[in-house]
C-alpha cells in the first residue's frame, strides 16, 4: 500500500481564549456526499484542551467550508476526571444519535495527568453535544491502574467493540515521569457498559517502544485493518528517530492483530508540517478510496493534514 500526501488543511488562528495553539486528534464524520465534520483538540493559553469542528468539502477536504466559533462543551465540574481537557477520540453514529467519545484530562501530584474516557451524544446530527455522564466510562480498575486514553469505536452486529490506550505504568526517566501505553480491547452491549478481559490489541514490538495510541479501524473483505501511532520511551519530544510514527495492522477477527508497520507506505515528509512527528491517525473510506487525517509536528501543534490512499 501507498499513500499520496496532500498536505497540510488546519490550523487554529488563535482568536478566541480557547483556541490558542494546535489543532489535534482530528475524527472525521463522514456527514453525507457533500460535507465531512472534522472534531479536533485545541489548546486555550493555559494548555487546556478543548473540542471544536470545521467542515470540509466531501472528498476535498483542503476545501474548509465553516469554522466553528466556539467550543462543544466545557470543563467537567471541580474533582471529574474532565475537570482539565478534552478531546475527541471517535464519533459512532446510531440511529438519529451521535455518540463521540473523548479524552478527559485531569492533573495529578507526582505524575503530570491522568486520563479517563468519556461519552458525550448529540441528536441535531453532530452540531452540539451534551455530556453524557459526569464520570468517565472506562475509568482506572484494579485491573488497569492507571489511565485510558484514545479510542475507536465501531458497532458491529448490535456489538460495540472498543480499541482503547491503556497505560501500563509510569517510569521516572531522565528524572521525568514517563507513561508506556499500548491497545487493548473491549466490548459493549450499549456502548457505554463496558466488558474489560484486559486484551492486548496491540503491544509493544521492541525494548525501546513506550507508546502506542490512537488506533483507527475499517474492515475491508473480511479484513479489519488498523492504523495506529507509536513512539519510544524517551527523546520521542526531541529527537526525530525517536518520534511518533504511524503503524498499520490486520486481524480476522478485531480481536487478534499483526503487526505490519514495514507495510504502512507512508513516512515523514523531508521538510514541512510533518517532517519531525506523524501521529493520531483517523482513517475514513470514501468512494473507493481511503483519506488518512493525522497531526504533524509538536503533538498536532502544526495542525492536521491529509493523504488519500486509491
Amino acid at each position: 500500500m501507498s499513500w499520496e500526501k496532500k498536505g497540510l488543511i488546519f490550523t487554529v488562528d488563535g482568536n478566541h481564549e480557547w483556541n490558542k495553539t494546535h489543532a489535534q486528534c482530528p475524527v472525521v464524520d463522514v456527514v453525507d456526499d457533500k460535507v465531512w465534520r472534522i472534531y479536533y483538540a485545541t489548546r486555550n493559553a493555559k494548555s487546556q484542551s478543548q473540542i471544536s469542528y470545521i467542515e470540509v468539502e466531501a472528498g476535498n477536504p483542503e476545501n474548509i467550508l465553516y469554522k466553528h466559533s466556539e467550543y462543544l462543551f466545557d470543563f467537567g465540574k471541580l474533582g471529574t476526571f474532565d475537570e482539565s481537557g478534552l478531546m475527541p477520540s471517535s464519533i459512532v453514529t446510531d440511529g438519529t444519535t451521535k455518540y463521540l467519545y473523548y479524552i478527559g484530562w485531569n492533573v495529578k501530584k507526582h505524575v503530570p495527568y491522568h486520563n479517563s474516557i468519556g461519552l458525550a451524544k448529540s441528536t441535531d446530527n453532530g452540531k452540539t453535544f451534551t455530556r453524557m455522564f459526569e464520570g468517565s466510562i472506562m475509568p482506572s480498575t484494579y485491573l488497569e491502574p492507571y489511565f485510558t486514553g484514545t479510542s475507536y469505536v465501531i458497532k458491529e452486529e448490535g456489538v460495540w467493540r472498543m480499541w482503547y490506550l491503556s497505560c501500563t505504568k509510569w517510569e521516572i526517566i531522565n528524572e521525568i515521569p514517563e507513561p508506556f501505553y499500548h491497545l487493548k480491547y473491549a466490548e459493549s452491549k450499549n456502548g457505554i457498559d463496558w466488558e474489560r478481559q484486559g486484551t492486548v490489541a496491540i503491544d509493544f514490538k521492541t525494548l525501546t517502544e513506550g507508546g502506542i495510541a490512537s488506533a483507527s479501524v475499517l474492515k475491508e473483505d473480511n479484513i479489519y485493518k488498523m492504523w495506529y501511532a507509536y513512539r519510544d520511551i524517551e527523546g520521542y519530544r526531541d529527537r526525530v528517530s525517536k518520534s511518533f510514527r504511524i503503524g498499520y495492522a490486520e486481524s480476522h477477527d478485531g480481536i487478534s492483530w499483526q503487526r505490519l508497520d514495514d507495510k504502512i507506505g507512508i513516512d515523514l515528509s523531508k521538510e514541512g508540517w510533518d517532517n519531525f512527528m506523524m501521529s493520531y491517525p483517523n482513517v475514513i473510506h470514501y468512494k473507493n478510496k481511503k483519506y488518512m487525517f493525522y497531526n504533524g509536528n509538536g503533538f498536532g501543534q502544526s495542525g492536521f493534514g491529509y493523504a488519500i490512499q486509491n
